[in-house]
């Protein structure tokens, strides 16, 4: 399926822990967190706690969630109203979205994982490791977590992903005083953006000031990219998405992909389009637009071209197709099958960013690996 990681589901779980509470207005602000690209979330810093506000956990939310993270050795203060509230530091974890696997990496905590929904998903060597090793259990499925399991590892906190909020599960485990706590990195339309929600974990972990250099590093990496493209005036025509049950599915002109073909100096053929989101088209309309184009990236789960031959005889009625100008990020896979990209690309849009650059100007980059698009097999 197109997009997979835009539905991979995750839900959050906070602690059972008891909380100390003191009087209201003993806590003063102390500072608020620099937030750049992210529209979905904010952290407040208080003498003696943390408000962490989601505002978009899904798309076209019209809830905020408060959770309050109270530090470590202080209270919250009573009548704090919050939606979930942790004591820090927090030790056990559950998530349900390979995109926050990079920031716990990243951040030093992966061995506070207890649990993940379809462990096969997981393509990090890393996190497989303590996998293999039984540090990490199966939860069920995202659509339907295993609550029983959940209960017994009894987490200080579970990250949910959520297409709408109405996932029965998050609601048995709230009654189970292990509230759910949303992460809406997905929903970002900015690639830079979704790489700033690594800040929501530095802040779960005690990390926040290395999840802010982490951010800073690849922001740097990523303007550096961008600006070393900016003014190419031979920008190649850029196609993207397949074939899926006789729809083409392709990124929206406003889609952090459609975004990142842009700031790698590419010409996307949809670019005029105002979706965010996933584009659902018929294929004489794609190829009346797009037959000439001059490359072709993320042609959904193919990854040779007799595959996609196989798939459909349409995708030789294009030009990148004839001239073997085809990339795809899931020409390798994670030991059980997991793709990388859906993983990794969401935390580490430079090297997106770097690796479609490649593409689009292979002169520039000529001394470059590719991470995640890789030429189509000629097989």
């Amino acid at each position: 399926m197109t997009y997979r990681y835009l539905i991979l589901f995750l839900l959050a779980l906070s602690s059972c822990k008891k909380v100390k509470e003191e009087d209201p207005g003993k806590s003063k602000l102390v500072n608020e967190v620099q937030i750049q690209y992210a529209t979905g979330f904010s952290i407040l810093e208080y003498q003696d706690y943390y408000t962490l506000n989601v505002n978009s956990p899904w798309p076209k939310a019209d809830i905020t969630y408060t959770y309050v993270l109270v530090k470590e050795n202080k209270s919250a203060p009573k009548g704090l109203k919050a939606d979930a509230i942790l004591q820090l530091p927090i030790q056990k974890i559950i998530t349900t979205s390979t995109t926050h696997i990079p920031s716990l990496e990243t951040l030093g905590v992966i061995d506070r994982l207890m649990g993940f929904p379809q462990l096969d998903y997981i393509s990090s060597p890393l996190t497989r490791s303590f996998i293999e090793d039984k540090k990490i259990k199966e939860v069920g499925r995202n659509e339907s977590l295993n609550t029983e399991v959940i209960l017994d590892l009894n987490p200080d906190a579970l990250i949910a992903f959520s297409v709408d909020g109405t996932n029965q599960s998050f609601k048995t485990l709230n009654q189970a005083k292990i509230p759910v706590l949303f992460n809406g990195d997905w929903v970002e339309e900015h690639p830079l953006g979704k790489a700033e929600w690594i800040k929501f974990f530095g802040v779960l972990f005690g990390k926040l000031s290395l999840a802010q250099k982490t951010f800073k590093t690849v922001e740097k990496n990523y303007l550096e990219i961008q600006e070393k493209v900016a003014q190419k005036e031979d920008r190649p025509t850029v196609l993207s998405g397949a074939l899926y049950k006789d729809v083409w599915y392709a990124p929206g002109g406003k889609s952090w992909q459609a975004k990142l073909i842009a700031d790698a100096g590419g010409n996307y053929i949809f670019s005029e389009t105002n979706a965010s989101g996933s584009l659902s088209l018929g294929i004489e309309a794609v190829i009346e637009k797009a037959y000439s184009t001059d490359v072709w990236v993320g042609p959904g789960q193919h990854n040779s071209y007799n595959q996609m031959l196989t798939s459909s005889d349409h995708y030789k009625k294009f030009k990148s197709f004839e001239e073997r100008n085809v990339y795809s990020f899931t020409v390798e896979n994670g030991a059980t099958g997991g793709v990388l990209y859906y993983e990794l690309a969401p935390n580490r849009p430079d090297l997106v960013l770097k690796d479609l650059a490649k593409i689009f100007h292979p002169a520039q980059f000529k001394a470059y690996n590719f991470t995640f698009f890789k030429p189509l097999k000629n097989e």
